[in-house]
């Protein structure tokens, strides 16, 4: 049993989101902010109708509410419109499992014939008339009044779901980086323990715990000390005072072991260690759940304490549907890029399902760091080689006084054949990107190579008409001179054609001088217009 598709609207920064998903392993690796998070929160509030550990109706707030959609929604009030109130709607769409089949239907906003969750956050019909009344005057509202709110939990066949327990599908959500404090931490790892215990562990821990804290006043030094405090009777009240250890209800077990690591205690266990223990016993302890979700395990892991515990998650996994959130290209090589989910403010692109074979190929191939590039900038200016990297890094610090990468732009170099293969990546996730590219003597060529990518929206093939001018190393000279390319060099060439050929064979010297020597020069105008 696993998901198969997620459908948000306007859940948080998610305001039109439809992934489509692995059955097995799912690497969800976006930029910040880009919403990944809150695709996994999305997922277990759907199947477990809970948010932040409790109830979602206990939970409601505004600004559940997409903030891009709140805003459109009070301009048109204030326009004098009559909108559609604000609402939230996750879907999942679940495999076609007879196990599953109380809850297939086609009540989706696909009008597929599947098993599936639906959880909506909406106005309440039954206060329409006084939330009518509340948004008259637009001027004095800023958020969403989630008093007049309700969510409704339903299954595909359109039958209300009034718990998690009539959905067979079961989540865990496991987010260690949330635990904010030492005494946070200790009863996060103690609930994960306390989970794998049996019915007469439990009970038999309890009473060890009770019996130890009787032992306590057994101590002599303690008897004495007690005395000593009955001796001071009415000196501030009338009753005996004493020392004694909490055996109350409040005080059980849970409230006073500390976990240890090595006979250290846990909160001065290193971060990464913490992380990595409270990851392993949460899915140890969550094996009957079918659904695993899994926010950023690389927090505070070295690569080899990172490589220990991503290969226990792969051992582990079993047949369940696991989700990975990172940043981290280290996770996204370990696991397989065949299980990456490329994600960016609800658009998505798995890399095993691009339409081109052999692009799909290629980046099944290719080492992950590269690629978690192409996802993680703001821009792109994807280059042929070293040399064309150095002089597009060098030319941006000319005009805007930093490097690329201070402005979220990542200038990559990759093989000239690969260029479409990244803008396959480039066009799907919608992301900006430039081509530098030379002519190598065919314009006519060139533009029939990128005749797929000339009109794409984002992407901008970056090149010069000039087809003498056919590589880097003659538009150079052709937009500096002789003089300046010798100055740069420290050379003394007597043509231009001595000088490029000097530059042809020595790529990336010439790449390097050109970056780091304080003499003015001006790149290329095709150059140029990539650094805008």
């Amino acid at each position: 049993m696993y998901i198969q598709r997620v459908v948000i609207k306007n859940y948080r920064c998610l305001k039109e989101a439809d992934v489509a998903l692995n059955q097995n392993l799912n690497v969800i690796v976006g930029n910040n902010e880009c919403g990944k998070s809150t695709l996994l929160e999305a997922i277990h509030l759907a199947l477990s109708g809970q948010l932040n550990g409790r109830p979602l109706q206990m939970e409601l707030h505004p600004y559940l509410f997409n903030a891009e959609l709140v805003l459109e929604y009070f301009v048109r009030l204030t326009r004098g419109e009559t909108p559609e109130p604000p609402s939230i709607l996750i879907e999942l769409y679940l495999a076609d499992d007879p196990a599953l089949s109380k809850l297939k239907g086609t009540n989706n906003t696909l009008g597929l014939d599947l098993p599936g969750v639906s959880l909506t956050i909406k106005l309440n019909p039954a206060l329409s008339d006084e939330f009518a009344q509340y948004v008259s005057d637009p001027s004095e509202i800023r958020t969403v009044p989630i008093e007049y709110y309700m969510h409704e939990w339903m299954g595909f066949h359109e039958t209300p779901i009034l718990n998690a327990r009539e959905i067979p599908l079961n989540s865990s959500l496991i987010d260690a980086s949330n635990i904010k404090n030492n005494a946070a931490a200790s009863r996060y790892i103690v609930d994960i323990v306390k989970e794998s215990l049996s019915a007469k562990e439990k009970v038999d821990l309890a009473l060890t715990y009770r019996l130890m804290k009787h032992r306590f006043l057994e101590q002599p030094k303690v008897q004495t000390i007690n005395d000593a405090l009955a001796a001071k009777r009415g000196m501030v009240s009338e009753k005996a005072i004493s020392l004694s250890l909490d055996t109350s209800a409040r005080a059980t077990w849970e409230a006073g072991i500390m976990p240890h690591l090595d006979d250290i205690p846990l909160p001065l266990v290193g971060k990464g260690e913490q992380n990595a223990v409270k990851i392993k016993l949460a899915m140890e302890t969550s094996a009957k759940s079918h659904i695993i979700l899994i926010e950023e395990a690389e927090n505070h892991l070295s690569y080899s304490s990172l490589n220990e515990l991503i290969g226990h998650i792969s051992e582990n996994a079993g047949d369940r549907q696991i989700f990975i959130t990172t940043h981290s290209s280290f996770v996204l090589n370990k696991l397989g890029v065949e299980s990456v989910l490329l994600f960016q403010r609800g658009a998505s692109v798995r890399l095993n399902e691009l339409q081109d074979g052999t692009t799909r190929d290629y980046f099944m191939k290719l080492p992950g760091h590269d690629t978690l590039r192409l996802i993680l900038s703001k821009r792109t200016i994807l280059v042929e080689g070293p040399s064309d990297e150095l002089i597009v890094q060098r030319a941006y610090q000319k005009k805007h006084g930093k490097m690329p990468l201070q402005d979220g732009i990542d200038v990559i170099s990759v093989n000239s054949l690969a260029f479409k293969r990244f803008l396959a990546i480039a066009v799907l996730l919608k992301k900006e990107t430039d081509v530098v590219t030379d002519n190598d003597g065919s314009v006519d060529a060139l533009k029939k190579k990128y005749a797929d990518y000339l009109q794409a929206q984002g992407v901008s093939i970056q090149y010069d008409d000039d087809e003498k001018a056919n590589t880097l190393e003659p538009q150079l000279m052709k937009k500096n001179g002789l003089k300046i390319i010798n100055d740069v060099l420290e050379k003394a060439f007597e043509t231009e054609e001595d000088a490029i050929d000097f530059m042809i064979k020595n790529k990336a010297d010439t790449g390097l001088r050109f970056f780091e020597t304080p003499i003015a020069w001006d790149a290329p105008d095709y150059i140029a217009r990539a650094v805008r």
